[in-house]
């Protein structure tokens, strides 16, 4: 004698049984996507959902544990188009499916037969469940796009380069291209040196008004300028000092470089390269390029940055003052990205070495506020942001690794050389002290040994 599943075939008559069997169709919908048509209604479609939640459960468990055994290995799956894509089509799938699967647990509900108090309760928990989770894996595989699509503007997929000492140097260079200027001469120059076990980092800024600057001897500048770029101002632009390297390369001298676009890069940046590989007397694997312009976005992107001012800044206005819009007071500031542009880049009543220093206030800080709740919260916008900000030749294959590098990085303190008077004389360098300053900055760090 077989005995008849209340689910699958109600008294249809009573309304009491069908309110209770909706809410066990319902909340199943929810717990285990499918078991409702397994057991009330189609079985070929409920085994298709519940295939695909459960597979969907493992994969999440898997990647969970996978990130507290080995956090690199999912930094790194989630930093490749190829895995973002096949994340976007699972998500968009899966959108599909709970759709269909709440759609027909509702049909098998059928509303009509419960009690008339509780039709709209069950609906709207059903309706509110199926906005939620959808909206959510829909939501998912936008920002796995928006990733796809960022991650492919901006990083190369070009071979990765191993470190050197132990270290990673990447160059920082801040552009100042605008209308009334002729190419792009970099408004701030740096280099982050990080340790490639540790992540302990030191930031090395060089004054753009350095004066000459010499080459290293690989460079096709240094058959140029073999006593430094700026030696009795044999160059072809008005002002000879490092940050017009950028631009005398770029607009008269591109056959230097003829395979710098096929790196991600151009011969501008490459010219600098060799400069601060000269200047420094270190090997700069990778670079980065932010462009001033576009850095407002990313910092409304990020919702803001706070910063503590020291001094008294103008907005806009000349060397005398004349025309300031408005000021910057000192004090704790939440800035927007008008703002904190106009703080990285005042010029006027302060000098260029102050101007270097708030420049460092301000990538510390937007480091430290970046977290993985901003993030995803505002990913769109950073993307966006970030695809018309920033440019660099650091290869896909290496942001895991360097993800999982920079959370070691932020956890210990930055060390900061600044090559800048008193220490140094940028209109008289000394690069034999400047090699010595960076090489000890470099050194690894050893502890004592207790008695």
């Amino acid at each position: 004698m077989t005995v008849a599943s209340p689910l699958r075939y109600p008294d249809a008559a009573s309304a009491k049984v069908m309110t209770k069997r909706a809410w066990w169709l319902v909340v199943l919908n929810v717990l285990l996507p499918g078991s409702a048509q397994i057991l009330a209604g189609n079985r070929r479609l409920g085994r298709v959902g519940i295939v695909a939640t459960l597979t969907l459960w493992t994969l999440l468990i898997v990647a969970g544990v996978t990130y507290l055994l080995w956090p690199m290995v999912i930094y790194t799956l989630f930093t490749q188009t190829l895995s973002l894509w096949i994340v976007q089509l699972v998500m968009f799938a899966y959108v599909v499916l709970w759709v269909v699967l709440t759609l027909d647990t509702l049909r098998l509900v059928r509303l009509v037969k419960t009690t008339p108090n509780a039709r709209a309760w069950i609906a709207a928990f059903a309706v509110v469940l199926l906005v939620g989770i959808a909206g959510t894996a829909g939501y998912g595989a936008l920002v796995a796009g928006s990733a796809r699509g960022a991650l492919g503007d901006i990083f190369s997929a070009g071979p990765s380069a191993p470190p050197v000492d132990g270290r990673y140097n990447i160059m920082l260079l801040g552009g100042d291209a605008g209308p009334d200027r002729q190419g792009m001469r970099p408004d701030s120059m740096s280099v982050v040196s990080v340790d490639a076990a540790t992540g302990q980092a030191v930031t090395i800024g060089l004054p753009r008004n350095l004066d000459p600057v010499p080459f290293p001897a690989a460079s096709p500048l240094h058959a140029l300028y073999p006593d430094g770029y700026g030696y009795e101002d044999h160059c072809d632009v008005d002002v000879c000092q490092l940050n017009s390297i950028y631009t005398e390369v770029s607009l008269y001298k591109p056959e230097l470089y003829p395979n710098a676009t096929k790196h991600n890069s151009d011969p501008g940046i490459e010219s600098m390269r060799d400069a601060l590989e000269g200047a420094l007397g270190i090997t700069i694997q990778y670079y980065v390029l932010i462009d001033m312009q576009g850095f407002a976005d990313l910092v409304d992107a990020l919702g803001g940055v706070d910063v503590t001012v020291t001094q008294k800044l103008p907005i806009g206005g000349d060397e005398n003052l004349n025309g300031v819009v408005s000021w910057i007071e000192p004090g704790k500031q939440h800035m927007n990205g008008y703002t904190a542009q106009w703080y990285a880049r005042s010029r006027h009543g302060t000098s260029d070495y102050d101007r270097m220093a708030r420049q460092r206030q301000l990538q510390d800080a937007i480091l430290k506020q970046i977290n993985p709740l901003n993030v995803v919260t505002k990913f769109q916008d950073i993307a966006k942001a970030g695809k018309q900000v920033m440019k660099t030749d650091i290869p896909q294959s290496m942001l895991g690794y360097f993800v999982d590098l920079g959370l070691k990085t932020r956890k210990l303190p930055v060390q900061q050389v600044e090559l800048v008077p008193p220490a140094i004389d940028p209109q008289n360098p000394d690069y034999t002290q400047i090699h010595q300053m960076v090489k000890t900055a470099l050194a690894p760090k050893t502890s004592t040994p207790a008695p």
